[in-house]
């Protein structure tokens, strides 16, 4: 008489794994997310480091920081950088928009801003701003007033 051996798994066995997958997912899942928004704050950071470089070739070249924005003006997406970032890949996958903020005393000043872009991950966590002084600022919580502890791009 010959004896079949059965293989396989059991529903029992079967039902662990998708309970350790559930749990694998839920931890996972935010973490990824936390990561996502950090990694593309931090390219908009580098982009807006890198367009004020362009703004101070501008102005080594044209004596202001005026006239440095699409159409010849002060303010708005900027005719010298990309308007987007991050700056390194293709408009449409764009997370934040570049502009130029403000343009001040007598075009000796600058602000820029990084304003994210409401279909990405990072639609509501905030703007960020960097200033002609050095000085950086991350709008946390959206309001777009910046307090004084907002006054840094890694503070949390």
């Amino acid at each position: 008489m010959s004896s079949l051996k059965v293989t396989g798994f059991s529903l029992i066995e079967l039902m662990v794994v998708i309970a350790i997958i559930g749990i694998i997912a839920t931890v996972g899942f935010p973490n990824y997310q936390t990561f996502t928004q950090n990694a593309g704050r931090a390219a908009a950071q580098a982009d807006l480091m890198s367009l004020a470089a362009a703004l101070e070739r501008h102005r080594a070249s044209q004596f202001s920081y005026a006239k440095a924005a699409s159409d010849s003006t002060d303010t708005g997406a900027p005719a010298i950088f990309h308007a987007y970032s991050p700056s390194n890949e293709a408009a449409a996958n764009k997370l934040y928009e570049l502009s130029i903020n403000s343009v001040g005393s007598q075009g000796q000043t600058y602000s820029l801003k990084a304003t994210p872009v409401s279909s990405a991950a990072n639609a509501n966590t905030g703007a960020l701003y960097y200033f002609s002084d050095g000085r950086q600022a991350w709008d946390r919580n959206n309001d777009d007033v910046i307090a004084g502890d907002e006054y840094c791009w890694q503070c949390d």
